[in-house]
C-alpha cells in the first residue's frame, strides 16, 4: 500500500470519526442511568473570569473541541498524502508525531471509552504509523 493512500484512508476514517463524535458526544442513553449527572451538569452553574458557565458548557466544550481536532487532523493526513516523497521524507518530525499522537489516542480511547472510538482511532494510529514508517 502506498503512503498517500495510507494517508488519505487515515484521513477518510478522521472525517467521519469527526463526524461521528460530533453527532454523538451528547447523546446520553437512558440505559445508562446518567440522567441525574446529566441535568446537575446542565443546571450547576458558576461564575469564571466573569462568565457564567456551566459545567455541560465545559463537556460541550471539550467535545467541541475534540471534534475541530479531528478535522485539522483529516486536513493534515491529506496534505502529507499530496506531497512527494521528498518533502515528506524531510518531516519526520511531523510525520511520526502525528502517528504517536493517534497511537496514544488509540490507548485512551480503548481505556476510557468504547469500542467504535478505539476501533476508529486504531485503524488511523495503524494508517499513520505505517504511512511515517514507509516514509
Amino acid at each position: 500500500m502506498s503512503v498517500s493512500l495510507l494517508y488519505r484512508v487515515s484521513s477518510g476514517l478522521l472525517v467521519l470519526f469527526a463526524l461521528g463524535h460530533t453527532i454523538g458526544f451528547r447523546r446520553v442513553d437512558p440505559r445508562w442511568n446518567a440522567d441525574g449527572v446529566v441535568s446537575s451538569m446542565r443546571s450547576v452553574s458558576f461564575d469564571v473570569q466573569g462568565l457564567n458557565r456551566s459545567y455541560w458548557d465545559f463537556f460541550s466544550g471539550f467535545g467541541l473541541f475534540v471534534s475541530v481536532f479531528l478535522v485539522f487532523a483529516a486536513i493534515l493526513a491529506w496534505q502529507l498524502a499530496s506531497m512527494s516523497p521528498e518533502r515528506r521524507a524531510a518531516i519526520p518530525l511531523v510525520r511520526w508525531s502525528f502517528a504517536l499522537c493517534f497511537v496514544l489516542i488509540a490507548v485512551l480511547s480503548w481505556r476510557y471509552f468504547f469500542m467504535v472510538p478505539g476501533v476508529f482511532s486504531t485503524l488511523i494510529a495503524l494508517g499513520l504509523v505505517g504511512a511515517a514508517w514507509l516514509g
